[in-house]
Formats: structure tokens, sequence, C-alpha cells
């Protein structure tokens, strides 16, 4: 018995026990005979054909993936930025960050000269007041100043770009500018700023944060002769290397801070120390914000507490003494407390032994109730007391 495979009309195909591809086309037509072994072959022969027709549509799937991935831009192809935020990718300008912390880098980029500079980053930085006797200055020159003191020698009178203190009518009745040398940095002023304890210079952006800090080191050493003069004027003289003086420098990205005292050298020259305690960067991360404006504020607010401080003890003593002390005219020569030889010191790599001491002097006697009780209470911006500066201090 034998079977037909119809292709035509007329023709059939003989498939041999050999055959391992479906119809070959190079074989004869001829009958396959109808034996048990031939329909088993060609029961496999329509499985492997099946098979074969759902293999072929997997390549053209991947096919059309590879077409799709080619048109793909990559990240260091030009367009891949714009792409990336039409597909909502929010650069960090673009992005929503706190609100203060967004506003400031906004202005910071925006500066484009030192004026500016000064106006958007103190607005955002510093903190404000409600005293009516304490102020601060924006680039005034100290025409009072005495000249030729050693600190200031052949050079121009400090300049700060911000220095705050208190003025002159909160010392009265003590005519603290006919008393102490210096203290009064505003010649004809009758509200000048007096005994100021900080101050500060700006950069524009990209400019030399180096000449910020040695126009900040001349700053300090003003602001350091004049506290030596009125300390020396009601004979309480810091301790050699205790700095009670700071300062600041920023580009509105780097916020730097220094404190400043006077030593005396071997051969009795005075001189005048400048030493960075601490640093911040400002503008590339909110933590480094959040960081250097609380350092910013605490040194204002240490320094508001040494303006106050240092006036009660003018005031108390001249009530004692009356005008007995004529002006101080010479620079203070610190001298060696024996109080500090049990003072626990360490070593630190440049050689100075730093020696924690507390941030006040010692008011005078008949003055230390009411020097502790005359300073307004001071709030940071959360409405919380903020602690005290940590200046470490040296011992040249």
């Amino acid at each position: 018995m034998q079977i037909r495979l119809d292709v035509s009309a007329s023709r059939a195909v003989q498939v041999s026990a050999s055959t391992t591809a479906p119809f070959p086309l190079q074989h004869h037509l001829k009958r396959a005979r109808l034996t048990r072994e031939n329909l088993a072959l060609f029961n496999k022969m329509a499985k492997k054909k099946g098979n074969s027709k759902t293999l072929t549509s997997v390549p053209l799937e991947s096919t059309l993936k590879s077409s799709s991935t080619a048109m793909t831009t990559s990240t260091t192809m030009s367009g891949f930025a714009t792409q990336a935020q039409k597909n909502g990718i929010l650069q960090p300008r673009c992005s929503k960050p706190p609100s203060e912390y967004k506003r400031y880098v906004n202005k910071v980029e925006g500066a484009r000269n030192e004026a500016t500079m000064v106006y958007e980053v103190g607005k955002k930085l510093l903190k404000e007041y409600d005293d009516t006797g304490y102020h601060r200055v924006f680039n005034q020159a100290f025409t009072a100043f005495p000249k030729d003191v050693g600190l200031n020698n052949a050079l121009s009178a400090p300049q700060p770009d911000f220095v705050e203190g208190l003025e002159l009518q909160e010392y009265r009745p003590f005519p603290v500018d006919e008393h102490v040398s210096g203290a009064a940095v505003y010649k004809d002023d009758p509200f000048s700023l007096v005994l100021p304890h900080v101050a500060g210079e700006w950069k524009a952006r990209g400019k030399d944060m180096e000449e910020a800090k040695l126009q900040s080191s001349y700053d300090g050493a003003a602001l350091v002769y004049a506290r030596n003069q009125a300390l020396s004027y009601i004979g309480e003289p810091d301790p050699p290397g205790h700095a009670e003086v700071t300062t600041f420098t920023t580009d509105g990205t780097n916020l730097n801070f220094y404190a400043h005292y006077a030593a005396q050298t071997e051969d009795g020259t005075l001189e005048y120390h400048q030493y960075q305690y601490a640093s911040a960067n400002v503008k590339d991360s909110h933590a480094g914000h959040k960081d250097g404006r609380r350092g910013l504020r605490n040194q204002q607010d240490h320094a508001r507490e040494q303006s106050y401080s240092l006036r009660d003890q003018l005031k108390g003593h001249w009530k004692q003494h009356g005008s007995l002390h004529p002006i101080v005219q010479r620079a203070l020569q610190p001298t060696h407390d024996s109080t500090l030889d049990k003072t626990d010191a360490v070593q630190d790599e440049s050689g100075y032994e730093v020696v924690e001491q507390p941030c006040q002097p010692t008011p005078a006697a008949s003055n230390s109730a009411s020097s502790s009780k005359s300073v307004p209470p001071v709030n940071d911006y959360a409405g919380q007391k903020r602690k005290g500066l940590a200046i470490p201090q040296v011992l040249p």
C-alpha cells in the first residue's frame, strides 16, 4: 500500500530516512511508501517545521530592539543634558532644595563684583541685632586710628569690608576715646564704633582669597591693638596667646574664620598673630551652608559679648578711679601669667601649646555682677540660645 503527498496535481515527495531538513529541494520528487517508519519520520519532520517557524520570530523582535538601541544618546554625547531634562531629570540649579539655600546659591552665582557679593552674602549669612547701640559698618576706613603705632607704620588706615561693635554713646559718661588709644575708629563721629571685636573681608567669585586673608590680618591686628590698649588702661591684660578678636574672609563659596592675638618676641618686639580655626563651604552643599552660617553667627555673638563685657569693665574702672589715668599711648606688652603654668596644655603640630581658656576676660571685681547682666540675650534664627564660640587659644 502506498500514499502520495500532493505538491502539485501529479507529483509527490518521497522522504528518505536519512533526510535531516524538511522537504530538501535538492532531492528528486518520489513517491514514499506508506510504512510505519515513513509515517513516524513524516510526523517528526512536521514538528520540526513548526518549531522552526516559532524560532524565526525571535530574531525579528531582537532586530527591532537593536535598531531602537542604536538611536539612544550616551552621557558623553551632545544633546544628553537636553534629553535628560525632557525625561524629567533636573539638574541642581533646577531642583528644589531648601528655599533659603537655593536663594543663596542663585544670588552668589549671579554676583559679578565684590560690592554685589558683600550685599548678597551679608544679608543671607550675617546676623542682625536689635540693640540700639550695637551696629555694623561696611567698607569704611579707620580714620581715627592712631598712626605709626608699629603695626601700621608706612601703611594706610585699615578699611575692613565689614566691622561690628558698640557706638561711642554706649560708653557715656566714660570718655573712652580720650583715655584709650585706637578705641574709636572713626574721626569726628559722635556715633563712631568703639573697640569692635569682629571684622570681615569679601572677594568676588574667583578672586584672590589670599589677598583677603592678608587684609583680614591687618584688620585683626588693629582690633587687637585697641583691645590691648583698653585692657592696659584697667590693668588687666589678656594672658599671652589669648585670642578674643576674630575675623572672617569669604568669596561666597568659601568661608574662613580667623582668631587674632598679640605676642612679644625675645627682643621685645610686639607681633600680631592670625590663625585659622575653622572653615566651611557655604555654597556647594546645604550642610556646608548651615555649618558656615552657624559659625559666622557664633562669631558675631562672641564679638558682641566681648564688646559689652569690655565696655562694662572700662566704665566700672573709670567710676572707681575717675580720670586719674592719662590716655594710653603705648602698645600693651604681654607678660607671663603664672596661672598658665597650671593650665593643661598639649603640643600641636606647629609647635604651639593649645590651651583651653575661657573666651571672656576676667571682669573687674567691682563690676562682675553688672557685666554678667548687661548683655541682652542672644538667640539664633531658630529661637534657641546659641552656644559660645570655641576659639582655640595658643601660647607662643
